[in-house]
C-alpha cells in the first residue's frame, strides 16, 4: 500500500515521503496514528506543494540563522538536570533540548537539525556545541550541574 508520511517514522522514512509499505503496517499502525495517509493523486499534489513550502521555510530560517550566529557565538548557557552522584544524567540531552534552550536564550527559533551533535548529552559538565548554518559555525558552551 503506497502512503505519504506525515511524520518521521523511524526505518520507514521522513515526513511528506511516498512510501509503499505492507498493508496490516499502514492500517494498523500508521494511519490510525496520525503518522500516514493512504497515497491519492489529490493527496500527491498537496504533500508536493507542503514539501515546497517546507524546504522554503527552513531555507529562510537558515539564511535568517547565519546573520545571527554571531549572537550566540561563545554564549554560555547553564542548566541545571537531574543526575547521580557521579554526575550521570537520568535522561540525556538530545538535540531537541539544546535548540530549546537556545531559542530561550536569544529569543529566536532554531530548528534541531542545525545543530551538530553525534550523541546525546548523558554527563554533567561543560559541553562545546556547534550550530552550522548556511556553512557558518558558531560554538556555545553547555554547562549542565547537578539539580
Amino acid at each position: 500500500m503506497k502512503v505519504i508520511l506525515l511524520k518521521d517514522v523511524a526505518k520507514v522514512g521522513k515526513k511528506f515521503d511516498v512510501k509503499d509499505v505492507s498493508d496490516g503496517y499502514a492500517l494498523n499502525f500508521l494511519i490510525p496514528q496520525g503518522k500516514a495517509k493512504t497515497a491519492t493523486t489529490e493527496g500527491l499534489a498537496k504533500v508536493e506543494a507542503l514539501k515546497s513550502q517546507a524546504e522554503a521555510d527552513r531555507k529562510v530560517q537558515e539564511d535568517l540563522l547565519a546573520k545571527n550566529l554571531h549572537e550566540i557565538d561563545g554564549k554560555s548557557i547553564e542548566i541545571k538536570e537531574k543526575a547521580n552522584a557521579s554526575g550521570h544524567l537520568f535522561g540525556s540531552l538530545h538535540k531537541e533540548r539544546i535548540a530549546e534552550l537556545l531559542s530561550e536564550s536569544i529569543h529566536s527559533s532554531i530548528e534541531p537539525s542545525f545543530i551538530a551533535l553525534e550523541k546525546p548529552i548523558k554527563e554533567t559538565g561543560e559541553h562545546e556545541i556547534e550550530v552550522v548554518a548556511a556553512g557558518k559555525k558558531a560554538t556555545v558552551k553547555l554547562i549542565i550541574t547537578k539539580a
